[in-house]
């Protein structure tokens, strides 16, 4: 097999032999060195048998160094195929320079409303195709042709619900101390501290746990959601799925987004149960009272429906949370600088939709007197 060489005659610079990868080719600096300033060169490759990339790569060098050398070199002898290939490669400098050299101008103010208004339909749009995407998803778990594997969803509900124990008994325990401690104050300027156990069961039962489990598995796991998603997109593993005819919601949103939505309303159960130890603490050790009296105090001045309340806003804030930390993480961007805004976006907007959610039901708990 010929070896590549670049033959410098009279103004030409003629390219023979088979130019591949595994072949070794010549030095553009040693093609170049015999040659004046600002003279110019004609380049020809008739009497080349092959080439691959290996010969672009061989053209980019010897064009930077007789730029450097101030020598003018001629493509237009080259075959047409080459030829663009080096057009091409010419055009994206040249583009590149010009985006470099201008400086970032600032639009308008009418065309950064226009530009914001725009994104903000841009992402409704997303958002109703994710919504139908999960409800088909869901409807085809229904009739039983999802194609969810049940091993999955095991593998969530754990790390959504027994997972989460430790981090959710610590802050709900403390919730409810500083809860009985605050109230505490009050409540011994009117000799009324038995009542300590209705401040901690109606305010952990029907607001605060529910808020409180919403909030630490929106940075716990809704997070979880979006880096991991994120990453798979990144990795381009999602669109090896979507190859393979794996569907992505079926695959890896619904497993995510029923563990989600089984396990906050059981996590609020277990966050009023220690909240409520927690408050006993206080009103044992600080106010005098003995357990049955906390008890019986609590049992006789808290409703049920304050326990239903509380376990259906902590189901609605699980959706919220599913929904965001998978949203992000489906619509993430290729990098890693990407992943690292679709976990920050998928906390930042499940705390916003959780305190919007928790504003409307306890608007219309409190308008429909339950």
């Amino acid at each position: 097999m010929p070896q590549p060489q670049a033959i410098l005659r009279e103004g030409e610079l003629a390219l023979t032999g088979n130019w591949r990868r595994d072949q070794v080719r010549p030095d553009p600096r040693t093609v170049l060195q015999a040659l004046p300033r600002h003279a110019s060169l004609l380049l020809k490759a008739g009497d080349l048998e092959g080439w691959d990339s290996t010969l672009l790569v061989f053209l980019e060098r010897l064009r930077q160094e007789a730029a450097a050398r101030e020598v003018a070199l001629e493509t237009g002898a080259l075959p047409e195929g080459l030829r663009t290939l080096l057009e091409m490669g010419e055009r994206g400098r040249a583009a590149s320079h010009r985006q470099e050299d201008t400086p970032p101008q600032e639009a308008p103010f009418l065309a950064q409303w226009g530009f914001f208004a725009l994104g903000l339909w841009h992402t409704l749009l997303e958002v109703l195709q994710f919504l139908g995407e999960l409800l088909f998803a869901l409807g085809r778990l229904a009739t039983l042709r999802s194609a969810m594997r049940p091993q999955d969803l095991r593998r969530q509900l754990y790390a959504c619900g027994p997972a989460a124990l430790p981090i959710i008994a610590l802050i709900s325990f403390l919730m409810g101390l500083v809860l009985a401690f605050v109230g505490s104050i009050p409540l011994k300027w009117f000799q009324a501290q038995p009542y300590v156990a209705s401040l901690v069961g109606i305010g952990m039962l029907r607001l605060m746990s529910p808020v409180m489990v919403g909030i630490v598995m929106a940075g716990r796991t809704a997070a979880a959601y979006a880096a991991e998603l994120g990453t798979m997109k990144a990795n381009e593993e999602l669109d090896a799925f979507q190859t393979q005819g794996v569907p992505l919601m079926d695959f890896l949103v619904l497993p995510r987004f029923l563990a989600m939505s089984l396990m906050l309303p059981l996590l609020c159960l277990f966050a009023d149960l220690v909240s409520i130890l927690g408050g006993m603490l206080v009103a044992v050790m600080d106010l005098g009272l003995t357990p049955h009296a906390y008890w019986n105090t609590l049992v006789t001045t808290t409703r049920t429906n304050d326990l239903v309340v509380g376990v259906l806003t902590c189901a609605i804030l699980g959706l919220l949370d599913a929904l965001c930390g998978c949203y992000q993480g489906m619509h993430c961007g290729r990098n890693a600088a990407a992943v690292g805004r679709a976990t920050t976006s998928a906390v930042v907007y499940s705390i916003v939709c959780i305190v919007i959610a928790t504003s409307l039901i306890t608007v219309i708990t409190v308008v429909l007197k339950y």
